[in-house]
């Protein structure tokens, strides 16, 4: 039960920071708006082997970080729960429906839907996507965060050490494209991907 810098953590006790930093700095307490999104996470934050989950209480000033987490100075763990297994397949999923969310290029949504359909998961239209992709990327800088993604993704289906990169690249992309007016529900993202 440690998390970030070995942070002990005991069932039912209440804990609490007072220095107030900035975003994402280990003086608040981290947790994710739904199981899900945390499992999917993972692999790019802490990359903990075997995670569990808890649900959790807080109190207090919170802070939203795009919707990826969440942050607040007092908190405490209330019970455990069962952690869902995520398939490599459901991971890619996942990475590719956060790219679609802010990257609208023809062709690589094309290639997308096929991907999720499972009407062509082959690494040859994969690789061909990816080049369209890097030929994008040098041409533009304004899509830099979706390309990288849609990039990312690419790689995932090939190579199965990119599944974590795929999401982390989409999921930054979709976070960092959130707006006032348009605000991506990860969650949402995160149970139709585990739809198989």
């Amino acid at each position: 039960m440690r998390t970030y810098k070995e942070f002990q953590w005991e069932l039912g006790k209440w804990y609490k920071k007072t220095k107030e930093e900035n975003l994402c700095s280990p003086d608040w307490l981290h947790f994710y708006s739904d199981p899900l999104v945390g499992l999917f996470l993972n692999p790019i934050q802490e990359d903990i082997k075997n995670p569990r989950l808890f649900r959790v209480e807080v109190k207090g000033k919170g802070l939203d970080n795009y919707g990826l987490n969440y942050e607040y100075f007092r908190a405490r763990l209330i019970e455990e729960l069962p952690v869902p297994r995520i398939s490599f397949v459901q991971r890619v999923r996942f990475a590719i429906l956060c790219a679609k969310k802010v990257y609208k290029e023809k062709e690589w949504n094309k290639w997308a839907d096929n991907w999720l359909s499972g009407k062509d998961r082959t690494k040859k239209s994969a690789a061909i996507v990816a080049c369209t992709i890097r030929i994008a990327l040098s041409k533009t800088k304004s899509a830099y965060f979706a390309i990288k993604s849609a990039a990312s993704t690419v790689k995932s289906t090939m190579i199965a050490f990119y599944a974590a990169k795929s999401v982390e690249s989409a999921v930054e992309s979709v976070a960092r494209s959130t707006t006032k007016s348009k605000k991506i529900d990860l969650i949402k993202i995160a149970r139709k991907a585990m739809k198989e």
